[in-house]
This record gives C-alpha cells, structure tokens and sequence, in this order.
C-alpha cells in the first residue's frame, strides 16, 4: 500500500483489491490486447482463403502461445516505450508483437500482424476478455461467498422467532433465519443474471463492414472467419457494429452488479438496525477501538463501509452503463477514457463485499433481546384473533381489535381476556390461548426450503 495513493482503491483498501490488476490495470489491457492480436495471426494462418499465409509449425505455435501468456510486466513497459513514438496505444502493442517476430522464423509473416484491423477490433476484444476474466475469477466467486456466509446464518436461526418491523413499528413475528433468507433467495437470483452475461465482440474493420477485408480477398467468407475468432475466445460474436461494438451487453453486466449490489446495500441497511435494535451482537475484536471518545462504544462499521462502497460501485457503473451504449455516428473516442474506469467500479463492489463479510463474521444472534421485544409486544397478536373472529362471522373483527390495540400497551392478560369474552368454538379459543408473540411466525422456517442448495 502507498500513503501516496490518490485512489483508496491502490491505497488504504489495495490488498482487497490486488486481484483485480490481472484484469483491469494499464497492465492487463495490453497483455489482452497481445493476446488478441496474436490470435488472429493464427486464425489468418489456419484460414484457407488467406494462402499467404502460411500455416505455423508446433515450435511457432508454441512460441506465439507463450508470447501472449508469458506476458509480463517488463514486456509492457516495451510497449509503452513504443507508445512514446507512436502516442497510439494500440499501434504499440503492433508494435512490439512484431519486433517480437523479427527474429525468428515468423519474421516474414509480421506484416499480417493486425491486417485489416482497426484498433477497435483489438480493443473490444481486449476488453470483452478482461471483463469476463475479471467476472469469473474475482466477483462471482466472491458473491458466492457472501451468499453462502448468509445463508450458513439463515439457516443456523431459522426457528429463532423475532419482532418484524414493518415502518420501523412491531409487526408479525418471523424468524432472523426467514428474514436473512429473503436475502439469499434475492442474491441467487441475481447471480444467475450475473452467470448468464454474454461478452460480445466484433472483428470486422474500420466502420464494421469488413471494407478492407474484401479488398484484399473478395471471396474469402469474412463473417465465417470473424465468428470462428471471436467465439474462440470464448466470446458472443456480434454481426452487426460500427467501428465500435456497441458495449449493450457491457451495460447489461454493469446493470446486473448493480442489481447484485442493490440487494447487499438493503442487507447492510437491515443489519445495521437490527444491530441498533439490540437484535444482532457483534464480536469484540482484542485491540479494536469503537470511539475515540467513548470507550463502550462497539459500532457496525463494516455494514457502514459496505453500504459506503456499494453507493461509490453503482453510481460508477450506472454512469458507464448509460454513457457507453451512446457513441456518435459510427465512432467517438468518448468510450475508450470511461472503459479505463471499470476496475475502479469493480474495485468498490469488491470492498464492500469484503466489508459485509467482516460484519458477518462478527454477528451472533442476541436471543435474550429477541425474546424481551417479543414479550413486551403482545399487540400483535391481533391480527391472529380478528382473522378468527372473522371466519366465525363476527361483526367488525378488525375495528373491536383496533380499538383494544392500536396505539395501546396490550399485556397477555389484556390479549387473554378478550379472547375469553369471544363467543368462539371452544377449540379455536384454544388455539388462541395458546398462542404468544414467540410462537406467531406462521410457516417461516419452512419457507427456507426455496433457498438454492
């Protein structure tokens, strides 16, 4: 971590976000576009239609596999030292691919090096393929675990009965296990739409026609050879572009995190009043100071800086989401600056998974504030008898429990006695003695069921 970091980001939070660089750095963006570039050399080669090129030997072959996956930090920084000629980017990566080449075998090949390609052609790809790296191997795995650290905790108190609170006010009881699942169930879904995501990408020149394609080989089936590419490198080929592929499917991820994060912000929000409410006990940490002020003070600092993290991650890609689906004409540069930004969004939405996972793992479930709440709410139990008064037919259930409840502090005695002045079958007045606030949660452990395994 540098005390220099102008970004939290390379700063305060770096080692969270550490593997992140492999798919959203300077870095990463030119090994991708190594990457792309080498491959198409080979996809020329193995085409049939572009016979001068030549088909590539196992050692060649091998020699451009490593080019692309040996990729390290010094070869970039040989990039950029062409990118101080060229001032271009891409151009650089060209570059270098072939002074690479200029030494070896392949040497007569290195102006087939990016042929008919515009830089978006690379670009796209590149950042297709970082996006999708980045998805898999750092965010969805990391979704998965705070799904499954709430779900452990949904299910470990699924029968622990508490006061809902609907407005802030007593309301039915359910259980903590029932509630944290409403959570999980919304997180599964999302992270389906999240599994789902298509990553397209385009190969097919300056404005998306295939122009010089079909000036150099007018018989060559372009479309085949651009679909063959780019499914190969795990993309969805889009047929129809500009000079840019339109970034729709870009937007669609960004908005599915978003999505995603929509639901850990509710979560951090809940967890942070059921920590105010008493309900939830956060462990104590041996060294850790509350205040610097007040020495009792155990605060939920980790649902607070989740829910910071999570606002900074959505209001980045929501920008990116909307600004990225706009480009003038068949090309504006105004995409290619915003691209660059995506770590940043990432980078937030990771922290505060991070965050609300350390919360997490701090919480126990304070039963005894649980059952005094409960106790001391007898109100609520209302609703259960004027829904039975009217099944029997009684006239304004609702309004006589209305006037003995509303607003009022009702005791069991209070609660007993009405139902003991009720003209009921004596087996319902039965059902209703028995009932407590403790043990009105209708079905709600069983609902768990509809949790994903």
């Amino acid at each position: 971590m540098s005390l220099r970091s102008i970004s939290a980001i390379d700063g305060r939070y770096a080692a969270q976000t550490a593997s992140l660089a492999e798919f959203f750095s300077e870095y990463a963006l030119i090994k991708f576009r190594v990457l792309v570039e080498v491959r198409w050399l080979i996809a020329l080669s193995e085409s049939p239609d572009i016979p001068e090129v030549r088909g590539f030997t196992a050692p060649e072959m091998e020699f451009l596999d490593r080019l692309a996956t040996d990729f390290n930090e010094t070869d970039a920084e040989q990039v950029k030292a062409f990118e101080k000629t060229t001032n271009h980017d891409v151009k650089a990566v060209e570059y270098f691919v072939k002074e690479r080449l200029t030494q070896t075998s392949l040497a007569e090949v290195r102006e087939w090096v990016h042929f008919a390609c515009t830089s978006e052609d690379i670009n796209n790809l590149a950042y297709a393929l970082m996006l999708k790296g980045g998805m898999e191997t750092v965010f969805l795995p990391l979704t998965e675990r705070v799904i499954g650290g709430v779900a452990a905790l949904s299910h470990a108190t699924a029968d622990t009965p508490m006061l809902a609170r609907t407005h802030g006010q007593p309301a039915s009881p359910t259980t903590v296990g029932k509630e944290l699942a409403v959570f999980v169930y919304r997180w599964q879904r999302a992270l389906r739409h999240l599994r789902a995501q298509e990553y397209l990408g385009k190969i097919n020149g300056a404005v998306g026609n295939f122009n010089a394609h079909i000036a150099a080989y007018p018989s060559a089936p372009w479309e085949k050879i651009a679909r063959r590419f780019v499914e190969g490198l795990g993309l969805v080929w889009n047929p129809l572009t500009t000079q840019i592929e339109p970034h729709d499917s870009i937007a669609e991820c960004f908005h599915a995190i978003i999505r995603f994060n929509n639901i850990t912000l509710d979560f951090d929000r809940d967890v942070w009043a059921y920590v105010s409410l008493g309900y939830f006990k956060q462990r104590l940490v041996a060294g850790e100071v509350g205040s610097s002020t007040m020495p009792h003070k155990v605060n939920p600092i980790d649902f607070e800086n989740s829910e910071a993290n999570v606002g900074i991650a959505n209001a980045l890609l929501e920008h990116l989401a909307s600004k990225l689906q706009t480009s003038r004409l068949q090309r504006d540069l105004s995409d290619s600056s915003a691209l660059r930004t995506m770590g940043t969004g990432f980078g937030h939405a990771v922290i505060a998974c991070n965050a609300l996972l350390r919360g997490l793992g701090k919480l126990t479930v304070n039963e005894a504030a649980l059952a005094h709440d409960l106790g001391a709410a007898w109100e609520v139990l209302g609703e259960a008898v004027q829904t039975v008064m009217r099944k029997h037919g009684h006239a304004n259930p609702y309004e006589q429990l209305k006037a003995l409840t509303r607003g009022a502090a009702i005791t069991e005695s209070t609660m007993r006695a009405f139902i003991e002045g009720l003209d009921l079958p004596d087996s319902e007045k039965d059902r209703l003695r028995a009932l407590t606030p403790a043990g009105y949660i209708g079905i709600a452990p069983d609902l768990l069921k509809h949790l994903e395994a």
